[in-house]
């Protein structure tokens, strides 16, 4: 394994907890504008699928010496990185609503600009991690990893999406109807 994956996935770390201090300020402001927390069950799951899946990219290339093959390395890594751009365009987007609980505070209008506005899907964020989940361990062909990741976060997600999506509609406003120009 080269130097510069270990430094890749310690980044990703950096992000990570970049990520927990956003959290932790829209936490306090959620909870000061009477926030509701919801789906607390599923959280520390989350958190060590997340934790495990930084651990298993290092463990995997490390203890399997997995190597890197740039026809499959490159394009990984560049979907990686279009994840976190896709990661924080929602954060940026969704702004003092964004979390990594799901936290509620009701009578907000639910978020339909930025890519809540381009995709079909409900919840882009969670296609970021889905993609980040393969691309992340396949950059230096951590296929286990990325199969493992896959399975278990689409089991996760199925819970937090429907955990989220019954808080959204539970207790926020209807998004008002799109203007035509």
């Amino acid at each position: 394994m080269s130097f510069w994956y270990p430094a890749l996935i310690l980044l990703v770390a950096a992000e990570r907890l970049a990520e927990l201090a956003v959290a932790r300020a829209n936490t306090r402001w959620s909870l000061a504008h009477g926030g509701i927390v919801v789906g607390r069950a599923h959280y520390p799951w989350l958190v060590l699928l997340h934790t495990g899946l930084l651990a298993g990219c290092l463990l995997e290339t490390a203890l399997a010496h997995r190597p890197f093959i740039p026809v499959l390395g490159w394009p990984m890594l560049a979907l990686a990185v279009a994840a976190q751009v896709l990661r924080w365009w929602c954060i940026l987007t969704l702004g003092r609503q964004w979390n990594t609980r799901v936290i509620v505070v009701p009578g907000l209008p639910r978020v339909t600009r930025g890519p809540y506005r381009l995709s079909r899907l409900p919840h882009p964020n969670y296609l970021a991690v889905a993609l980040e989940g393969v691309a992340l361990p396949l950059v230096h062909t951590a296929w286990i990893t990325a199969l493992v990741f896959t399975a278990l976060n689409t089991a996760a997600l199925t819970v937090r999406i429907r955990c989220e999506s019954q808080a959204l509609r539970t207790h926020l406003r209807p998004a008002p109807p799109p203007e035509h120009a």
